[in-house]
């Protein structure tokens, strides 16, 4: 009889502990990656292209079951964009499409947000070559002669942009500067306008994203001289680099990728890591971003993203300081 009870208290009290160990009040969180997500998750995209993220969203949708909503915010500079996703509930159901559009606008003291302390990094999506193109009316087939035709012809090339704050206007600038050249900036208010501007030879010149530099180079629209990155782009493999051309800190890659609000979880955090990654690591996935101007680039976690981030910023910091804000800001307004 005792033998009995003492098996009868012997299994209550396992199954008490049992019940404690896996109780949330005996200080065992549960995974909040777990069940995540088990509902949508918005992608907000400031004034970049918002295929990408619908390229990746629409993956990502069809593995979790949960709706991938992309919503675009254009406007401010980003801010508008930024400011939405660094308000909202760090959980990991609000991401932001980042570009360089924000290290920049933090290297020209224009972001109404912390860029490394506002946000969490989750994941890059790839990277975005800029390829430098002239009017066929411009005799230079090589970056080294149009710096020497620029030199001879002072104020006589016109430098198109997408606007104050962006990779072309700096690009623009950043030539001056290092080859002492007087190439004037003429803004326009996106990359698809300074394009069109610069095939119609109202500007000569132009650092315009490869995906669509390329068909007009193809067709004799432009005359492509050379790429911003520091190695050639897969869309344009026949142009030499900035860098192979004679200017070695010229390094100027866009990017993408995807920023949660400071504070979430990092267990969530690197869920979306290594799903986006996942996605991005799918030939069907990779050739429809590359189509769309997105160059693979390496995975890599949460952590190395938040470095890649900080050398950007720490980047275009330079290139601002190199031409000065003061100029910059000028040359935006003519």
């Amino acid at each position: 009889m005792e033998e009995g009870l003492k098996r009868l208290r012997i299994a209550v009290w396992m199954a008490a502990l049992a019940c404690a160990l896996t109780s949330p009040s005996a200080g065992f969180a549960a995974d909040p990656a777990q069940n995540f997500p088990d509902r949508a998750i918005k992608i907000i995209v400031g004034p970049s292209p918002d295929v990408f993220s619908r390229i990746i969203g629409e993956r990502l949708q069809q593995v979790w079951g949960q709706p991938v909503i992309v919503e675009p915010r254009p406007g401010a500079g980003g801010k508008i964009a930024a400011n939405a996703v660094q308000n909202a509930a760090p959980d990991g159901y609000t991401l932001l499409f980042a570009t360089p559009t924000y290290t920049i606008n933090t290297a020209m003291k224009l972001a109404s947000y912390d860029l490394l302390k506002d946000f969490a990094p989750v994941a890059l999506s790839g990277l975005i070559s800029y390829a430098l193109v002239v009017h066929p009316s411009v005799p230079a087939k090589s970056v080294a002669e149009l710096v020497a035709y620029a030199k001879a012809n002072p104020g006589k090339l016109n430098c198109a942009s997408a606007g104050i704050g962006t990779v072309p206007q700096i690009a623009c600038e950043y030539l001056n500067k290092l080859a002492g050249t007087n190439i004037i900036h003429v803004p326009f208010r996106d990359v698809n306008s300074g394009m069109v501007a610069t095939v119609g030879n109202t500007t000569q010149m132009f650092f315009g994203v490869a995906t669509n530099a390329k068909p007009q180079i193809e067709s004799g629209a432009l005359r492509g001289l050379a790429v911003s990155t520091p190695q050639r782009s897969l869309l344009l493999p026949d142009l030499p680099t900035m860098i192979e051309s004679g200017y070695p800190t010229f390094d100027m890659p866009g990017w993408g990728g995807f920023l949660a609000p400071a504070g979430t979880p990092p267990a969530i955090v690197a869920k979306l890591n290594r799903e986006i990654q996942f996605a991005l690591a799918r030939p069907d996935v990779e050739q429809r971003m590359l189509a769309a101007g997105m160059e693979p680039s390496p995975a890599i976690d949460p952590a190395h993203v938040g470095n890649f981030i900080k050398r950007d910023l720490d980047r275009w910091s330079q290139f601002v300081g190199a031409v000065g804000l003061e100029k910059l800001s000028e040359s935006s307004a003519r």
